[in-house]
């Protein structure tokens, strides 16, 4: 009997938000071990993706969670932090994944095996889902404890996305640490001007999704 390749799905969380790391997961599923309820993350609720995180963990051939900070996401921009962690999410799999599927249309560089890239691979491949799970829970559990040490921002309601708390919050207190200085509606407030924003104003420049 042919033995089954190893494949792991990969997917990210948090490219959009204008605060916080950008996190990958990457899942390889035990053909034995079944995990009932596996979707997009996008569609399930908050309960249920932390219903689905444990059994994910547990059950899975192997799995990884890969945290992209701020500083690297503004050294090298969003789109090449993503697809660092895609890569570092991979390559740290034991047993190592002998062919990956990663939701998007691109595929990152450095990658052990080989790839194929899957639009709306979080809707197809139930590894991408159990990735996409991961990544969902791991980034929502990161930015409710930012919210312990910054609890001005709001981060455990918005999650760091341009919410109009957030984007009020940021004109009330200006960027803290966490929020990336790369994106045009913090950079905007780091640069002297005559007058502050308006906070519609901050909605202007389209963010990466």
């Amino acid at each position: 009997m042919t033995r089954r390749l190893r494949v792991a799905g990969v997917d990210e969380a948090g490219r959009g938000p204008l605060a916080g790391p950008v996190v990958v997961a990457a899942v390889i599923l035990h053909p034995k071990r079944p995990i009932d309820g596996l979707d997009d993350s996008k569609k399930l609720t908050g309960k249920r993706r932390e219903a689905l995180y444990p059994q994910i963990v547990e059950r899975a051939l192997a799995w990884r969670v890969e945290f992209v900070d701020v500083d690297e996401i503004d050294r090298i921009n969003i789109y090449q932090a993503t697809m660092v962690g895609m890569a570092r999410a991979v390559q740290a799999l034991a047993p190592a994944a002998e062919r990956v599927l990663v939701d998007g249309n691109r595929l990152p560089r450095g990658l052990p095996c080989p790839a194929r890239a899957i639009v709306g691979g979080d809707a197809l491949e139930q590894s991408i889902m159990a990735a996409s799970i991961l990544a969902k829970v791991a980034r929502d559990r990161a930015m409710v404890a930012l919210h312990e040490h910054w609890p001005d921002y709001g981060f455990d309601q918005h999650k760091g996305y341009s919410a109009p708390l957030h984007l009020a919050a940021l004109l009330a207190h200006g960027p803290c640490v966490h929020h990336r200085r790369s994106f045009a509606p913090v950079a905007r407030l780091l640069t002297p001007q005559a007058e502050p924003p308006a906070t519609a104003d901050l909605f202007a420049d389209a963010l990466p999704a």
